[in-house]
């Protein structure tokens, strides 16, 4: 699978973990930043990793930031993104069943990193389930 990501500051060493994490397991990985832990703007490294989403560069994104939640809005922002805020394997499970969520965002100051690399996986691994679910899905986008 070819995963884009994207964070700030605070995200940055999840970024790093993650990356490596995907990349040994055989996915592509496509760095959007930022590229240190040097204090940024979150909306210049989440938009261009859910846009590359959007544009058919990567099938999937993760962002990071400090609580996920300034990322998960900003992904958000963009039509046709389905961005989940994870926090436990049961929310990244639900995500995808029932959202069909295309972007993960994570709070890197609220989660620890064993968890974090546990949800990455679920959020890679778990189909969509359709069904009821679709209805729903095409509704976000009216």
């Amino acid at each position: 699978m070819i995963i884009a990501l994207g964070t700030d500051h605070a995200g940055f060493t999840y970024k790093e973990l993650v990356k490596a994490h995907l990349t040994q397991a055989g996915h592509t990985v496509i760095d959007k930043g930022t590229y240190s832990p040097d204090p940024v703007d979150y909306p210049d490294y989440i938009r261009p990793a859910a846009q590359a989403v959007l544009d058919g560069e990567a099938e999937r994104a993760i962002v990071f930031g400090g609580s996920g939640n300034g990322e998960a809005m900003t992904a958000n922002r963009l039509k046709g993104i389905r961005c989940g805020l994870c926090w436990s394997e049961e929310t990244a499970r639900l995500t995808r069943e029932h959202n069909d969520a295309n972007v993960l965002s994570m709070g890197a100051r609220q989660i620890p990193e064993d968890l974090a690399l546990l949800i990455v996986d679920i959020f890679i691994s778990t189909p969509f389930e359709g069904g009821r679910h679709q209805a729903r899905i095409e509704k976000l986008d009216l």
